[in-house]
């Protein structure tokens, strides 16, 4: 097959012509127009990810992150319900909360003190006797979004019209319940939260979390770090049964590890790695029974797979991966560590300094990772008409006959096809005004 040295450009507000089946075009990481229409088409259009249950665990419970590049709250509220509110108080614009996590009664702009309830409404108006007849409170509550939670993930929304998170979620929803198997069943909780940014566009991270062809050389130094039975564990280049699925609405699961890719399948075999024996000894003397620990032991690394859902959270084996967009050629990265609530602090110290080794800011992995994004964003501004190649695996990739997903090796690029199949799919709508129904 002959690979032109570039991509059509596109023709007005047309962006299919920047995707195509194996390759698309560079100006996705480096047109700052594109990025604002990436914004109004599906970062206020669709599901978006902006909290797990345990980061807000009570009434008052709030944490500060994004929609796309909307500031936003994510709070529980007296009657336990969650909400989602723009971050901008209704008089002058300024933000009512600057604080990442915490509890409050309620919310109060520190410009002239307007203040909120937990589900945004107007609570009160310092001096309010300038505003007679020319305001009722009812109508000058916080923005709220459409919020919806499946397994403790809660995601929010601009769009009122969208269809419900369960539908969007799909045959990601499979998977997603085979993640949280990890937590051997105690209710999962954030342990840790990592925050980075790296220079370059959003994209170049979704694709990363199901790149499987990348690993062993880009993590050559955390492969020479690790003992030997984690190193084959994830040694999946020559393993046939480690694959990538194309789920549907961007959404892709990259197995690596198959002996964990549902933990509770155990045939007995899998020996326990001697570097958690203090850890078995500890639990042995709390009383804990043989099978149990070895589920314990069989989880601390997580599951055995990445679920990357569109457009902004990977379940990426042990920990969530959040994007940010910034801008054009600006992502921010939170790396989630997680663990057991309720269950063994002793595994969740482990699973946490596995973490650490990895994801953490002096990781073997998290560094090596985004150098190569930046790279590809430096590289990607020397002629942007040049295409970006996902054909890899694209000749030996099949459909499942169970489930009808698109399917090839974990090394080739399938999850990356399925997430700008959705991206041309949103950013080619003509309902392109759909933000006016959002107030963005």
């Amino acid at each position: 097959m002959t690979i032109p040295t570039k991509i059509p450009s596109r023709s007005q507000n047309n962006f299919s012509d920047l995707v195509d089946d194996d390759r698309v075009a560079g100006q996705l990481y480096t047109d700052p127009e594109i990025f604002r229409e990436e914004m109004k088409k599906i970062f206020y259009r669709t599901w978006v990810w902006v909290a797990h249950e345990s980061e807000i665990p009570e009434s008052g419970s709030f944490k500060t992150t994004w929609v796309g590049d909307q500031p936003v709250i994510v709070n529980r509220d007296r009657k336990g319900n969650f909400n989602t509110l723009l971050n901008r108080c209704r008089h002058r614009g300024a933000t009512v909360c600057d604080q990442r996590s915490g509890k409050a009664n309620g919310f109060t702009c520190p410009y002239h003190n307007w203040s909120y309830t937990h589900d945004g409404r107007l609570r009160g108006i310092p001096y309010p006797d300038g505003y007679e007849g020319l305001i009722d409170k009812k109508d000058f509550g916080l923005q709220k979004l459409r919020t919806e939670s499946y397994l403790g993930m809660i995601f929010a929304t601009f769009n009122d019209d969208v269809e419900p998170l369960e539908d969007y979620l799909g045959d990601a929803k499979i998977w997603m319940d085979r993640f949280f198997k990890q937590t051997n069943g105690f209710p999962c909780k954030v342990i840790g939260t990592h925050k980075f940014r790296f220079k370059g566009n959003w994209k170049i991270q979704l694709e990363n979390t199901t790149d499987g062809y990348h690993f062993p050389m880009v993590h050559k130094s955390w492969m020479a770090s690790v003992d030997s039975e984690t190193a084959d564990m994830m040694s999946f280049m020559d393993d046939p049964a480690a694959e990538t699925h194309a789920l549907g609405h961007g959404h892709s699961v990259s197995v690596m590890a198959t002996a964990h890719m549902d933990l509770d399948d155990d045939d007995g075999t899998e020996e326990i790695q001697p570097r958690f024996n203090h850890i078995v000894k500890e639990l042995e003397e709390t009383g804990e029974s043989p099978e149990r620990i070895r589920r314990y032991m069989r989880s601390m690394h997580g599951c055995g797979f990445n679920l990357n859902m569109f457009p902004n959270i990977a379940m990426s084996s042990a920990f969530f991966r959040v994007l940010i967009p910034i801008s054009v050629d600006e992502t921010e990265i939170w790396h989630m560590a997680l663990g057991m609530d309720g269950g063994p602090e002793s595994v969740n110290r482990e699973r946490l300094r596995i973490h650490e080794h990895f994801q953490g800011p002096f990781g073997f992995g998290s560094p090596d990772d985004s150098e190569g994004w930046d790279r590809v964003q430096i590289g990607a501004g020397g002629n942007p008409s040049m295409p970006i190649m996902i054909n890899r695996g694209l000749g030996r990739e099949y459909t499942t006959d169970n489930e009808n997903w698109p399917t090839s090796h974990v090394t080739d690029e399938t999850g990356m096809r399925e997430a700008y199949y959705m991206w041309k799919r949103m950013m080619s709508s003509d309902d392109t005004d759909n933000t006016d129904n959002a107030d963005v």
